[in-house]
């Protein structure tokens, strides 16, 4: 991975996602022809699938980098996976907010919020919550109220939110994402599964014209790059990395 961010976990991937107050259209044709579209413009996308509520067209897994595009009812997502420069995701994702008004019948009426998300995810075979519980909390008095005699950590995933605005429209979240454990807190079947960060922006509508779009993603990836290199890398991802190494040491 070339991006400076990618140095620093098993995998780093940028997402984004145009929610939308009504539903998309669902007609074979209309889809079919925008993700025609978007395999053009993609070439390596090659792979269309359903799941429940979604379709996607994705390129092979089979390598460390991949992209995928999705529709769900009122909401369109796309995400670059180990991307080689955080411009190369960012030219992506500029390239579905471009092509999705047209095909897809978007008015600027319509755009509900706008986000953007960095997500890093962080090996780990020892149990996540206590690693996290450790690196994050440890003898702080938040800390303090899961130090219980006889008993261990069962449940740490901390979400943090702040607006960015005087309006609030501009709003950043910080999670940890811990995978789940058994209801006695064994976590032997997830031991291959990572801890996951994620920093998350998100502004809200109205927006005039669709062409906003395209400035408030250059709004969001310019903030959600000065927050990963001011908060979320040192404040988060470097004590739980570190606490990660010395406890498998």
């Amino acid at each position: 991975m070339a991006t400076s961010y990618g140095a620093l976990c098993t995998d780093f991937y940028i997402n984004q996602k145009l929610a939308l107050k009504m539903d998309l259209p669902s007609e074979r044709e209309t889809v079919l022809h925008y993700f025609d579209r978007i395999r053009k413009a993609e070439p390596s996308m090659t792979r269309f699938r359903r799941y429940d509520g979604e379709l996607a067209l994705e390129s092979s897994r089979k390598d460390s980098e991949y992209k995928w595009m999705a529709l769900r009812r009122t909401s369109i997502r796309s995400g670059h996976v180990n991307p080689p420069s955080l411009n190369t995701a960012y030219a992506f994702h500029r390239m579905a907010l471009e092509v999705s008004p047209h095909f897809l019948s978007i008015s600027p009426l319509d755009v509900d919020y706008v986000e953007l998300m960095f997500g890093f995810d962080l090996e780990c075979s020892d149990n996540h919550d206590e690693v996290v519980y450790e690196a994050l909390l440890g003898d702080t008095p938040l800390g303090s109220l899961l130090r219980v005699e006889e008993g261990k950590v069962l449940d740490v995933q901390p979400v943090f939110g702040a607006t960015l605005s005087q309006s609030g429209d501009l709003q950043a979240y910080f999670e940890v994402k811990t995978r789940q454990k058994s209801r006695r807190g064994s976590g032997r079947a997830y031991r291959d599964e990572p801890i996951s960060l994620y920093l998350t922006l998100r502004q809200y509508g109205p927006v005039e014209q669709l062409e906003q779009l395209l400035t408030i993603f250059e709004t969001l990836s310019g903030k959600c790059e000065g927050l990963a290199n001011d908060k979320l890398v040192p404040d988060i991802l470097t004590p739980i990395a570190r606490h990660i190494t010395s406890s498998s040491a």
